[in-house]
């Protein structure tokens, strides 16, 4: 069934950021009928806060429907088939992960000829797209940040080797690129030896860090992981050879990369914000599904190399010395993004 098909056969516990809400003075008195889904490329950890942001929002906002919908596999023609069926269904207003950079394009214009619009969650689509915007981590800087925190933790100088994610994510060429701009600073003291990709997927990750741990670990002095699934495994992996010489530098907040960082087996791990742009994202998407706003096209947008109109949702070292606040520094983030958020990026009535 093509999308304009789908369309003429359809209708045009609260989580710890509740205090978000409350900061914000938002309220259901103001009740939408719109019907939004929240959907990522495909099954993935990192997008698992997204369906209790889906569930705050709609409560918090009074949306008749926020809901997060995952394809069953990272293929772009699932999630394009996904995202035509829900528009038969009704729903009018779309927080997407693309699939694909490009590929994901021309259903968001199609989208857009029906008057429902779509923005950009976690990574963005590349320009020229009429995704609204891109509501994500910086990624870049976050793996630049990241792999100067490794650089200091190792003592300025050694070898490193980066895990990167899929190739199929867009965000992984950004991320490789930064990290090669953080070793390309240390003026020869620290070589990059090798980047290993494609490990953003359980068997592949136990497969390519347990191999590269057994036949490298002696001229390895430092790892950065930039996806969620090979922090977790280096963790583990570390930890079960009992070595702390070699520093390691992770990404996102799951449970055994924070305890590998309390025991001393990992150095830090580079927190993202995904509860706050699923949530962001729905109240952002209510707004505009309703036609009470306009994205604001001169706006304060980031430009990117893949969009220029990019809005960073926050990123922070975790480490021993911040372990037990984190969690409170990115509700501040979150509830600053949102409070500005009508005011500069958007034109409403």
């Amino acid at each position: 069934m093509t999308m304009l098909g789908a369309f003429a056969r359809g209708t045009a516990c609260r989580s710890g950021l509740v205090g978000v809400a409350l900061l914000l003075g938002a309220s259901a008195a103001g009740a939408s009928d719109n019907k939004i889904a929240l959907i990522p490329g495909g099954p993935h950890p990192y997008f698992a806060p997204w369906e209790q942001a889906a569930a705050d929002a709609k409560k918090d906002f009074g949306i008749a429907s926020v809901d997060f919908k995952v394809p069953t596999e990272w293929k772009l023609n699932l999630q394009t088939e996904l995202i035509e069926s829900l528009a038969a269904q009704g729903y009018n207003a779309f927080g997407i992960f693309p699939g694909d950079a490009v590929g994901i394009n021309s259903t968001v214009t199609e989208l857009k000829g029906n008057n429902i619009p779509a923005v950009a969650l976690a990574g963005c689509a590349q320009d020229p797209t009429d995704m609204g915007f891109c509501l994500g981590t910086d990624v870049y800087n976050s793996a630049y940040l990241g792999t100067k925190e490794l650089i200091k933790a190792m003592g300025g100088k050694g070898n490193i080797v980066h895990i990167a994610g899929l190739l199929v994510d867009p965000n992984t060429k950004l991320r490789e690129d930064a990290v090669q701009k953080a070793v390309d600073e240390s003026n020869g003291a620290v070589k990059l030896l090798q980047t290993v990709a494609d490990t953003d997927a359980q068997e592949a990750a136990d497969q390519k860090i347990n191999a590269l741990l057994a036949a490298q670990k002696d001229q390895i002095d430092g790892m950065i992981a930039t996806a969620y699934i090979p922090s977790v495994v280096a963790s583990k992996s570390l930890r079960t050879l009992g070595d702390k010489r070699i520093k390691f530098i992770g990404i996102d907040d799951d449970k055994i990369v924070l305890d590998a960082i309390k025991d001393g087996f990992v150095a830090g791990t580079m927190a993202q914000n995904p509860y706050g742009q699923g949530y962001i994202g729905a109240y952002v998407l209510d707004l505009l599904a309703s036609g009470a706003c306009t994205v604001k096209a001169d706006a304060p947008w980031v430009k990117t190399p893949q969009t220029a109109h990019f809005i960073d949702s926050g990123t922070l070292v975790i480490n021993q010395a911040n372990l037990e606040s984190y969690k409170d520094d990115l509700k501040k983030v979150t509830a600053e993004i949102q409070g500005k958020f009508k005011d500069t990026y958007l034109t409403c009535k």
